[in-house]
């Protein structure tokens, strides 16, 4: 029985009746598989770095409450409150990308962390649901398609940005959420199919222009010329079969170098079972279904746009890093949201989940939106 009753019209009795709390259930079902694949995956890979056992399972603790306490918090505000919040962090995450530019840590060939105050920090992270929120909200602002030049500035300094650093993955993840959005707001078929078409021309150029996508890409289309990491995370997720090898029985750990972050699927897969991550699948398309239902039942243009943009990133996100351990897709450096192993990636994935959540509450009501 919940301590709160539905004639409770405070700010919290309110929240609780109007939250959609399966898919806040559903949230904290994969923090704790990743509270547990932080335990099962992380001790070797610490020690491998020189730091004690526990160094990464504490690490994510102390970044998993904050991120949670955001992710409530957030939850919370209506719809006005969550386009100020996406503008204040764009205003502030934006620039802080730029400067990754100049001063940021280079680290295999891309610049895309800062650090600030002894905080490693990725900022891109931050821009992405901010930049969703914007752009959905400029789009929302004038009927059909009329809104997309002032909407597509925001997205076209972010993915020039990425670009530059480069970032190749999250810049394709930014315009695929942006797209999703231009389909909700009436962007027909035969556009889709040119900005489909567009996605291949600058995936082409891109291969050209960098070297690491095209060894990626190459790597990807020529199966003996397999990544180390993929042919170990497949290997991984072979030898765990339906049922898993058992709880820190697993021996990929002990030689990928980040299977507790963009390989924890595989780690879990070996451990675990393939069982699990189907779970964990059905997890990920439950929220993503079910908070698409609710924003369709909004009838709030911006609720509906903002909240794709959102969910798309959200939803797009699990598929690359899956993609990825499957060996579906070019690898990728991308966070499991909620499960991986990430500071900057899960306290940002709280933020952008906590607004999608606020705008998905039943109560949102036409007066609160910008």
């Amino acid at each position: 029985m919940t301590p709160l009753a539905r004639t409770d019209r405070s700010a919290l009795g309110r929240w609780w009746w109007t939250l959609d709390r399966p898919s806040l259930g559903a949230l904290l079902f994969l923090s704790l598989v990743g509270v547990v694949m932080a335990f099962a995956a992380s001790p070797p890979v610490a020690e491998r770095l020189g730091y004690d056992q526990l160094h990464f399972v504490r690490k994510f603790l102390v970044f998993l409450v904050p991120a949670w306490l955001l992710l409530v918090a957030t939850s919370l505000a209506g719809p006005r409150t969550v386009l100020r919040l996406a503008v204040l962090m764009a205003t502030v995450a934006l620039p802080l990308v730029a400067a990754t530019l100049l001063v940021g840590a280079e680290i295999k060939g891309a610049r895309r962390w800062l650090s600030l105050a002894g905080v490693s920090l990725q900022p891109s992270e931050f821009a992405k649901p901010a930049v969703a929120v914007v752009a959905g909200w400029l789009l929302a602002r004038r009927p059909g398609l009329s809104g997309l030049p002032a909407a597509a500035l925001p997205v076209a300094v972010l993915v020039t940005l990425l670009v530059l650093q480069p970032d190749l993955g999250t810049a394709a993840v930014v315009v695929a959420a942006f797209a999703v959005q231009l389909f909700a707001a009436g962007l027909g078929w035969f556009w889709i199919g040119l900005l489909a078409a567009g996605g291949g021309l600058g995936l082409a150029g891109a291969y050209l222009a960098f070297d690491h996508v095209r060894r990626r890409i190459d790597a990807f289309l020529d199966p003996a010329a397999e990544p180390y990491q993929v042919e170990a995370a497949l290997a991984a997720i072979v030898s765990g079969g339906l049922f898993g090898r058992g709880p820190g029985a697993g021996e990929v750990k002990y030689y990928l170098p980040e299977a507790h972050a963009d390989f924890v699927f595989a780690t879990m897969a070996e451990e675990f079972g393939i069982l699990l991550c189907l779970v964990v699948l059905g997890i990920f398309a439950f929220v993503v279904l079910r908070t698409l239902s609710r924003l369709l039942e909004a009838h709030c243009r911006f609720v509906l746009l903002a909240g794709t943009g959102l969910l798309a990133q959200f939803g797009l996100q699990a598929v690359v890093n899956m993609g990825v351990n499957l060996d579906l897709l070019p690898t990728k450096g991308m966070t499991l949201p909620f499960v991986s192993y990430g500071g900057s990636s899960l306290l940002a994935l709280s933020l952008g989940v906590g607004m999608m959540l606020a705008l998905s509450r039943r109560d949102v009501r036409l007066e609160d939106v910008p």
